[in-house]
């Protein structure tokens, strides 16, 4: 599909007339310099034909294009030069084709083979190309397809590139031109144009610079303009004569190029310094944002930390608190039981002392008695004294549970024994029984209960039992 497509586009190009690629040429006011006066390198290779120089027109005036060597894009193929022509009002540059035949191409007198009419430089015969030796260089060492025919210039001498107009060539076409100029052609190649590109972006082939004398007049190929196959002008065609058009039309040119320049490189830096900005914006923007993030991060990093520290503050003061309070509370339950043991210690002292001291008092009672049984003043004294003596140590230890326990069986063993032991006519045996029973029992115990015991029961048992005893006593003494 693509192939069929492609093929039906190169039949429409071969179908359409050279006057129709006409449309496409530029007009100028200003007609070009004369064609520069240089020799034709030495063809390159056998099937190479000749394309001549000319003088096109770009944005900066006229510049050179050198004539060169090219292949043609088919065998049998002729190329037809384009020309400057003058339409009435200004010049047009008329584009050259390949072609069967050499069209018209204004009567310019280009030389090697193309006098002003046809093409006397080669022929096609048996399918190569055949060069003709009086008007082409070639070297007959290396290309055999070659026949000698004389030409007669009779225009080379004007060097005018352009038709019409002032001081232009007034020929018109012919006939065979005419109808050659309705065959089917093809465009220029690739290659041709690539070399017009090249040569209009070289500032040395444009007139203003090098005055109709170019120094690369001519090629051995398209667009290679350095080298041993690059020839010279030897000089230019006629005086180079700037019309004041055409340098004003350069002024111009060059102002509105300038100022073109200034006003891109017045956008490009206003551009650039808005990016700039821009860009310097959101770096800020980003330095910003980053400096709060990170600001945010850290202040949550030191909160976390005070957080964490204080948590720790407070488990460390819990934990001293707590230990505080068992060492107090170890100190006082040590001070307590230190307390309670000194306490105990003297209480058992005392009960201890108290019970030494019981035998002797229980012992010298039955003689204070034995004296005294006339006067009943003197159990009054015992049950004072009693009491007095054993209360002292001891209010501060009743709230034992213990002594309740010790304090029933004791106060009715006195109760009974100390009557009938004072009844009986043997005190001894009453003083002897009482420090063994007392004895027994453990000493704190012992101590807490007697001072409510011996407090209230003695006192009475001796102010009862007491004095009517003694008197049998007496009698039986």
């Amino acid at each position: 599909m693509r192939t069929t497509r492609f093929l039906l586009l190169a039949f429409l190009i071969l179908a359409i007339p050279a006057a129709a690629f006409a449309q496409f040429a530029v007009s100028v006011m200003i007609a070009p310099p004369a064609l520069p006066v240089y020799t034709q390198p030495m063809v390159p290779a056998a099937g190479y034909l000749w394309t001549p120089g000319y003088w096109a027109y770009g944005d900066e005036g006229y510049f050179w294009v050198p004539g060169t060597w090219v292949m043609a894009p088919e065998v049998g193929l002729l190329w037809t030069p384009g020309y400057w022509g003058w339409g009435g009002n200004a010049y047009s540059w008329n584009d050259g084709y390949w072609g069967p035949q050499v069209g018209f191409y204004g009567g310019v007198n280009y030389g090697f083979g193309y006098g002003g009419s046809g093409y006397q430089g080669g022929r096609w015969q048996d399918e190569q190309f055949y060069y003709n030796r009086s008007v082409n260089n070639v070297n007959v060492t290396s290309i055999h397809n070659v026949y000698n025919q004389t030409v007669i210039n009779n225009t080379r001498m004007n060097y005018v590139s352009y038709n019409g107009g002032t001081g232009g060539i007034t020929a018109r076409p012919t006939q065979a031109e005419e109808t050659a100029a309705h065959q089917q052609h093809r465009p220029p190649t690739a290659l041709q144009t690539q070399h017009v590109q090249a040569a209009r972006t070289n500032h040395a082939l444009l007139a203003s610079v090098n005055h109709g004398r170019p120094a690369i007049a001519a090629t051995v190929k398209p667009a290679e303009f350095s080298g041993h196959g690059v020839v010279a002008a030897k000089q230019a065609g006629a005086p180079y004569k700037a019309a004041a058009a055409e340098n004003k039309a350069a002024a111009n040119k060059a102002a509105a190029t300038r100022t073109n320049e200034n006003k891109a490189a017045g956008n490009k830096a206003a551009e650039t310094k808005a990016t700039e900005n821009k860009a310097a914006a959101n770096k800020a923007a980003a330095t910003r944002t980053n400096e709060h993030k990170a600001a945010g991060n850290k202040a949550a990093e030191t909160k976390a930390t005070e957080n964490k520290t204080a948590a720790t503050t407070r488990t460390n003061e819990h934990k001293a608190a707590e230990t505080k309070a068992a060492e107090n509370k170890t100190t006082e339950n040590k001070a307590a039981a230190n307390k309670a043991a000194a306490t105990r210690t003297n209480e058992n002292k005392a009960a201890g002392n108290k019970v030494a001291r019981a035998p002797a008092e229980t012992k010298t009672a039955p003689q204070q008695h034995a004296q005294a049984q006339p006067q009943h003043a003197q159990p009054q004294q015992h049950a004072q004294a009693q009491p007095q003596q054993r209360a002292q140590p001891q209010p501060q230890q009743r709230a034992q549970p213990q002594p309740q326990q010790r304090a029933q069986p004791q106060p009715q063993q006195h109760a009974q024994a100390q009557p009938q032991q004072h009844a009986q006519p043997q005190p001894q045996q009453h003083a002897q029984v009482q420090p063994q029973q007392r004895a027994q029992p453990q000493p704190q115990q012992h101590a807490q209960a007697q001072p409510q015991q011996r407090a209230q029961p003695q006192p009475q048992q001796h102010a009862q039992a007491q004095p009517p005893k003694p008197a049998p006593e007496e009698k039986k003494k």
